[in-house]
């Protein structure tokens, strides 16, 4: 008998895992796959491994702007991607030593819900049945596949790819559509066009990355239209086979022969074939409907990470596991996701919090958008010759409090988490303007366009 059992040992479920174990909770965690989920395995930490050699790649190519010469510049992709894999590894041994140390016990196998009994929730994986007093489902998300044309065949000939086969490709293709132009079409676009590989990106929207603020989605689209990369928005991809990709655009059918199709267009809950029926929970769309405080609909039972829906990232997962612990505990606690951040990992990177230059406007606040070159901090300059960085600031003119922030240009990844807390505790611009920035660093912007708000 365990106290908590948690199907899924992504974010969400071993840090749910490791914050149940330290304190006190018998906890058992049932992953079919590896620890770490997507995120580590096929997501967040091997794309980031591959990005960053590209960006090395990319510094080594325009060294001469910086007064450093030398030539033949050359990157081994069979070698970035042996310490992806070695990376990868290391960090899930990582997580498997987090877990032991916080007592809890792992079983490597697919598992589905069978009951509620009087003891509590019965749970199959392996054979076996394990019983749980609570438990939080966290079996993440996988790549939505829409039904076109040939995607099938192509998936199982090589042609076609997820995000998973992309990252394991043993050679730089000459050429490769990436069908979708959300985050991980974006990374990986960025990652094979630094390579030398010709990219065309075909989004059925009208823009590139989704929700982004459209100012930043716009400058990051032509930054790589300068690179090379083609962008095809407003077009309905057809058919995916015999080595090219067919899109409706304006009426008109158009086909592009290349060597691969990386389709992403966004994932979807892992939640079919796990016993979610024979419980009774609530779906939604696929995903497990939840609230603030994690709840289902079913007392005892807990959802975190993609499965619910929410907000697809592995840092909401996190938090989200984190409050469905810390009120099984009887701490009551809720996640604001109107302050989560988010980030595209491109060069120059993306991040954003909070609420855009779009959202206002649908909603009807009344706010002020104030945007400001990060050219105004000298450490940007000295490192970004060819820079063209903004910070959007965005403020609710009752208040002064900062309903968002949006950045595009180096470290956005590492100076949006401040931005996060000023949205989170509601800081008014003054409040921002008396605190003391680093200097020379580039988030001395943000405090910067406080004074030209």
């Amino acid at each position: 008998m365990y106290d908590l059992i948690i199907l899924g040992g992504g974010p969400a479920g071993y840090n749910a895992a490791e914050r149940a174990g330290h304190a006190g909770l018998k906890t058992l965690v049932i992953e079919e796959r590896a620890l770490g989920g997507v995120c580590l395995n096929e997501g967040c930490i091997p794309t980031k491994t591959l990005l960053y050699s590209a960006k090395i790649f990319d510094y080594a190519k325009h060294s001469a702007d910086y007064g450093v010469s030398f030539e033949g510049a050359k990157i081994d992709h069979g070698f970035v991607v042996a310490r992806k894999n070695k990376v990868v590894k290391q960090l899930v041994s990582g997580v498997g030593a987090k877990l032991r140390r916080a007592k809890v016990d792992v079983v490597n196998a697919s598992a589905v819900i069978k009951e509620r009994s009087s003891e509590g929730f019965v749970v199959t994986a392996d054979g076996k049945d394990y019983v749980g007093k609570q438990l939080l489902i966290a079996t993440g998300s996988s790549a939505a596949l829409p039904p076109i044309d040939g995607l099938k065949e192509s998936l199982e000939s090589g042609f076609a790819l997820t995000n998973r086969e992309i990252l394991d490709l043993e050679k730089i293709p000459e050429s490769i559509v990436v069908v979708g132009g959300g985050v991980i079409g974006l990374e990986m676009a960025s990652y094979f066009n630094s390579v030398g590989s010709k990219v065309y990106v075909v989004e059925m929207m009208d823009h590139i990355a989704g929700a982004v603020d459209r100012e930043i989605s716009t400058m990051l689209q032509k930054e790589y239209a300068a690179r090379g990369v083609e962008f095809i928005l407003g077009a309905k991809v057809q058919s995916i086979k015999d080595g090219s990709v067919s899109y409706e655009k304006d009426g008109a059918t158009q086909t592009i022969k290349t060597d691969y199709a990386l389709v992403s267009i966004g994932r979807r809950p892992r939640t079919a074939g796990i016993g979610c029926e024979n419980i009774g929970l609530k779906l939604e769309r696929g995903a497990i409907v939840t609230n603030e405080y994690g709840k289902t609909n079913v007392p005892g039972v807990w959802a975190a990470g993609d499965v619910n829906g929410k907000s697809m990232l592995a840092h909401t997962a996190y938090r989200e596991g984190e409050v469905c612990i810390n009120n099984i505990l009887g701490k009551k606690d809720r996640i604001n996701y109107a302050s989560i951040p988010a980030v595209i990992y491109t060069n120059p990177e993306v991040a954003s919090v909070g609420e855009t230059s779009e959202s206002i406007k649908e909603k009807g606040l009344d706010a002020s958008v104030e945007t400001v070159t990060l050219k105004y901090s000298g450490r940007y300059i000295a490192e970004n010759e060819h820079g063209n960085g903004v910070v959007k600031i965005i403020t609710d003119n009752k208040h002064h409090n900062i309903l968002g922030v949006h950045m595009i240009g180096s470290y956005a990844s590492e100076i949006i988490y401040g931005a996060a807390m000023m949205v989170e505790t509601e800081m008014r611009v003054a409040d921002v303007q008396k605190l003391v920035f680093p200097h020379p660093t580039v988030c001395e912007v943000i405090r910067e366009a406080m004074f030209t708000e």
